[in-house]
């Protein structure tokens, strides 16, 4: 167990020096986006997006959001902050800055408390240099996915935890029945200082017969009613009539699969994939299950049931029943966008990088685009794991790099041979230089006879310098695992620590103070990772 928090060690790296970063996200962050310049986070960007949305953001839109918000909140006991952002809606000097994530079991992996405060803190942020405005954090629960294999576990240092439940549906409606996995982490949180209020939150939220979503506001609600935050669900009637016309263009004209073509094509010529392929319909219609809308001739089948529509059937249950149909991923930004006055989205890379597929679909239904933020990484370390990465000669930059590389020179850097065979690995390239140069006063066939038996004689020093790494390796064997087993520490399962653990295996022993050095310690105006021993 952890006993205390010590700020030791502390350390950042930018996004742009972590080799896994996608490029694409460091040409966005680093101005070198064509038409993107504009959407990077920066005051003067801010201030442009204020005129922008206040422009285009209704005061009955504003009523509407009000209204929503505070009735999906009846349940708990708003804090005076959130109270505050909730009555400011209503002011047309009001905007929200958003993030979403899906309804993990127990907030799944740790990123979420990350990119929620990062949300929290930027909302702050803007206030201190915008003091004439207002600005909310907004969490959007993504309660109409329908993969429930995506959200029904987490994970924790000792142990995977799963829920088991009815999958197809939206996964927000899906009420609780197995609440096995409660009596598991009782068991391992118990005799932890903070373990008992984490063991009252998830018997709490996940009591049978409640859904997820009332789990995950409720959670939610635990971790941050005291910053301000407010949650919104989409999935509602009355924000849906907002976006009745957007889905018509979707069922008639396929408008998102169209106009992104152009932005698809860049992304696949000059990064080589683009993130989320849209599909021409991207709706899904909502009964029991979410199935997805596909038009076949001139009919609209509801894929996966016996449900047909005709054109005229269609937008006649559009216009009636719209809380039936369901944006997928690539449709719901602009759903996001409409209902709300938001200025900012903050998003790990893959949301941001199908984002930036949307920019001209945007335009085309004259909704202003928001701007982006790539959410912050965290990484925390045990101060005996800090000190052991000291002593192996190694930077905690390393286990961000070419890690393999790293081992390869650290067991060969004491290594004779391995001076020897580059030595002579030269001599031999200034041997054949000398004589090539002189090959060229003879025929063109000698001097290639001259390059080839160059190259083969390179090559036999090649394998030799593989073979040497391979035997010391060997012989240097409790060195190599040390290091290899310093990498797992860093990166549990051979991924990044935060998308594997749960936010349980830090607050557990360290409480509120976790997520309050959590939010000091990030920088809303960089991208970067944030490590710190503990």
């Amino acid at each position: 167990m952890f006993k205390n928090i010590k700020r030791i060690n502390q350390m950042t790296i930018g996004f742009e020096n972590i080799d896994s970063i996608p490029k694409l996200v460091k040409d966005f962050l680093g101005h070198n986006l064509e038409g993107f310049q504009g959407k990077i986070f920066d005051l003067e960007n801010i201030k442009n997006q204020i005129t922008e949305k206040q422009n285009s953001y209704s005061e009955s839109k504003r009523e509407i959001l009000y209204n929503t918000i505070f009735s999906q909140n009846q349940e708990e006991q708003m804090s005076p902050k959130q109270l505050d952002y909730l009555f400011s809606l209503k002011d047309k000097n009001t905007f929200t800055i958003t993030t979403g994530h899906q309804l993990n079991l127990f907030t799944g992996p740790v990123f979420f408390v990350y990119k929620i405060l990062q949300t929290i803190k930027t909302a702050e942020f803007l206030k201190s240099n915008f003091p004439e405005f207002n600005f909310v954090p907004v969490f959007w629960m993504a309660t109409e996915d329908h993969d429930f294999d995506e959200i029904n576990h987490f994970k924790t240092r000792e142990h995977y935890y799963e829920i088991k439940g009815s999958a197809g549906g939206d996964v927000g409606n899906i009420k609780i029945d197995d609440t096995f996995f409660i009596q598991e982490f009782e068991k391992e949180f118990k005799d932890h200082l903070y373990g008992t209020e984490l063991i009252l939150w998830i018997k709490k939220a996940y009591q049978k017969g409640k859904t997820h979503t009332q789990a995950i506001r409720y959670l939610v609600n635990q971790l941050f009613s005291d910053y301000g935050l407010l949650t919104i669900d989409g999935n509602e009637k009355e924000l849906k009539n907002q976006v009745k016309d957007i889905f018509r263009k979707e069922l008639l004209s396929n408008q998102l699969f169209e106009t992104t073509k152009k932005q698809r094509q860049f992304l696949e010529d000059n990064y080589g994939k683009v993130q989320v392929n849209p599909r021409e319909i991207n709706l899904f219609y909502l009964t029991e299950t979410r199935n997805r809308i596909e038009k076949i001739n001139d009919d609209y089948f509801i894929i996966d049931t016996d449900l047909k529509f005709s054109q005229e059937e269609i937008l006649a249950e559009l216009e009636n029943n719209p809380e039936k149909f369901s944006p997928n991923a690539v449709l719901r930004p602009a759903y996001q966008e409409t209902i709300m006055p938001n200025l900012a989205y903050v998003g790990g890379n893959a949301e941001i990088m199908y984002w930036i597929e949307l920019k001209d679909y945007f335009e085309s239904i004259n909704l202003p685009f928001p701007l982006l933020i790539p959410r912050n990484s965290m990484l925390f370390l045990e101060q005996k794991t800090m000190g052991k990465i000291e002593k192996a000669g190694l930077s905690i930059k390393d286990f961000f790099g070419n890690f393999a590389e790293v081992i390869n020179q650290k067991i060969l850097d004491n290594s004779e041979l391995k001076s020897l065979l580059k030595q002579k690995e030269q001599n031999l390239i200034d041997s054949f230089s000398e004589i090539k140069a002189k090959a060229e006063l003879t025929d063109k066939s000698f001097v290639n006879l001259v390059k080839a038996e160059e190259t083969r004689q390179l090559k036999s020093f090649k394998r030799m310098q593989k073979r040497l790494l391979k035997a010391e390796k060997i012989k240097q064997s409790e060195k190599f695992d040390q290091m290899q087993n310093l990498f797992l520490k860093v990166h549990p399962g051979g991924t990044w620590q935060e998308r594997v653990f749960n936010f349980s295996v830090f607050y557990a022993d360290f409480g509120r103070q976790w997520i309050a050095d959590s939010y000091q310690q990030m920088d809303v105006q960089k991208s970067e990772l944030i490590i710190s021993s503990i």
